[in-house]
């Protein structure tokens, strides 16, 4: 016969978890639909609602048909959207992500017109426009970085004057924060927020969004403007570098396989943080809960939690209408 213990549990931690209503009240993390932002892919048709194959459960939408998908992300509870174009035509200077007429500056307006409330943010890249698929203007085969400042610096301009509260750069070159903050402060664009990709990695969970917005490169990658993935104190530099040229909010992408890089900026910047909960992070998700392997809510609750918990204020993901859906439930 056992021995009767001589010590006394001074600690039942359990006791907070014995029920929901009890693990909800003391509950640390939270996610709520304000914390979500919607990406949405916008195509330059006319009455269209296209399925991503990439992507299950996403579509790209006509600027005509935009309105009836915010709707539903309103209705949802989802205060915001980040747009990406996916032009008709494409060239070697991507002129469309900086024309007055291309799809952003025109879904922009049109999201204005209908919801004047709604949180529009417009990603700034020329990667969707350009023939070759990369991020920026060519010389003698490679990216030029400087040649493509003032491009971008254009294209947040139109967009910002079409109604954009947020222009996110998303080009990773160098300086791009300083062109387009300088540019729009000059046209008296002084309010509006710049939200930089500030340490965006050369990610393999980039893959389905690159079918979505048809810019795959058509040569060689994007590894020596984007990150290195190995590199952590690197992504401080990063960011560090545009806090000073300029950026309101700054961003970590991808999400779920940066965690630590989230915190270490959590703790280093006290300023607005939003992590991209990219598409092949929702990819596989969706792919595992289709066949069963994997309870997609409490997945996707699981997930986003981690980023909260990390240190993201906004998470900017395509579960968006759905996390806002189960958040309002309570998960």
């Amino acid at each position: 016969m056992l021995e009767e213990q001589s010590f006394k549990l001074q600690s039942r931690l359990r006791k907070s978890r014995r029920t929901d209503s009890l693990r909800r009240i003391f509950r640390e993390t939270r996610i709520h639909p304000d914390n979500l932002m919607a990406p949405i892919f916008v195509i330059d048709r006319s009455d269209s609602v296209e399925p991503v194959q990439s992507m299950p459960g996403v579509d790209r939408y006509s600027v005509d048909r935009l309105p009836e998908y915010v709707s539903r992300l309103r209705s949802a509870g989802i205060r915001s959207v980040l747009l990406f174009g996916v032009p008709a035509s494409k060239d070697e200077a991507g002129t469309g992500a900086y024309s007055n007429s291309g799809v952003i500056p025109r879904a922009v307006r049109q999201l204005r017109d209908n919801f004047e409330d709604l949180v529009i943010a417009a990603d700034v890249c020329l990667c969707e426009y350009t023939s070759h698929g990369h991020c920026g203007v060519l010389a003698t085969g490679e990216v030029d970085n400087d040649g493509t400042l003032p491009l971008l610096a254009k294209a947040a301009l139109q967009y910002a004057t079409a109604g954009a509260d947020i222009v996110a750069p998303s080009a990773m070159m160098d300086g791009q924060v300083h062109a387009i903050r300088e540019a729009l402060d000059h046209s008296g664009l002084n309010s509006t927020i710049v939200m930089g990709y500030s340490a965006k990695y050369a990610s393999a969970f980039y893959g389905p969004f690159r079918f979505a917005a048809e810019s795959k490169p058509a040569f060689g990658d994007r590894r020596a403007y984007q990150m290195d993935v190995a590199n952590s104190r690197e992504a401080m530099r990063e960011i560090e570098g545009d806090v000073k040229e300029g950026a309101d909010v700054i961003m970590v992408k991808p999400a779920l396989a940066y965690l630590d890089v989230i915190s270490k900026a959590r703790a280093r910047f006290d300023m607005p943080l939003a992590a991209y909960n990219v598409s092949g992070e929702y990819s596989m998700i969706k792919a595992a809960s289709m066949n069963g392997w994997l309870d997609e809510k409490f997945t996707v609750y699981e997930v986003l939690t981690s980023i909260k918990r990390a240190g993201a204020d906004l998470i900017i993901t395509y579960f968006a209408e759905q996390g806002a859906k189960w958040a309002r439930e309570g998960w």
